[in-house]
């Protein structure tokens, strides 16, 4: 399965730290953080990985170089300033996606603990779309879906007995017929292509429960980096090896 890594936003919020730097590529837990998906990943056995960008790409590019340094091999998808969306972003990179088998797709702007070798046994027959849903954060509390089941709502807020609101955690499967309506370099949001879709009951997901950061602030940013660098200093030393 291709992976494909959303790494085109502007950052706003996180300025005046994306002024100079792209935000997939902002320090945390001593290394960037963009570095954490793609040892995850190399991890799991993907080792295709598409990576789009619009600000300051070329730093991405000069960053993380063709991926052999973690066993993987990345292609790029540039966008114009000002990106293209979401949806609008992958469509874009469907000619290195591929148009037949499913692929998944990650926000470079998380930090999850999802593992992502189970992505390629999650798209149901029939399905456009597979999502990772997490808990509502405190500066999201009324979440984006509803779960019922492995069935995913476009209401948060359905009251249907049994069903919960939660969050999109940015983590998902898709065909690309999903995006076969969206013309190379049109700007195009992913919200409105999942509503669709799950009105036609072809949107499944999975609530976890692990731990996910939406890195969207400068001060989420140091928070995460502190608890990762602390948790770093605990562990034990590596055994000396003589040579």
């Amino acid at each position: 399965m291709k992976v494909m890594i959303l790494a085109a936003g502007r950052g706003e919020r996180m300025r005046p730290l994306t002024d100079h730097t792209p935000k997939p590529l902002l320090p945390v837990g001593g290394k960037p953080l963009i570095a954490w998906h793609l040892e995850r990943l190399a991890v799991a056995g993907l080792r295709e990985v598409v990576i789009n960008h619009a600000h300051l790409g070329a730093q991405i590019e000069a960053a993380l170089g063709d991926g052999s340094r973690w066993g993987l091999s990345i292609r790029y998808s540039p966008e114009p300033p000002g990106a293209l969306e979401t949806a609008g972003g992958i469509a874009n990179a469907l000619p290195l996606l591929g148009d037949a088998a499913p692929f998944m797709v990650i926000n470079g702007d998380i930090w999850c603990d999802w593992n992502v070798s189970q992505a390629a046994h999650r798209l149901l027959p029939g399905d456009l779309a597979h999502l990772v849903l997490v808990p509502n954060p405190p500066q999201h509390p009324q979440g984006d879906f509803s779960l019922l089941g492995a069935r995913v709502g476009a209401d948060a807020t359905a009251g249907e007995r049994g069903a919960r609101a939660c969050t999109f955690s940015g983590i998902g499967i898709y065909r690309p017929q999903l995006f076969a309506g969206i013309a190379r370099g049109t700007p195009a949001k992913l919200a409105p292509l999942l509503r669709a879709a799950m009105g036609a009951g072809r949107v499944s997901g999975e609530f976890h429960p692990g731990r996910w950061e939406d890195i969207g602030t400068p001060q989420r940013l140091a928070a995460l980096d502190d608890e990762l660098n602390v948790a770093s200093a605990s562990l034990p030393a590596p055994a000396r090896r003589d040579i």
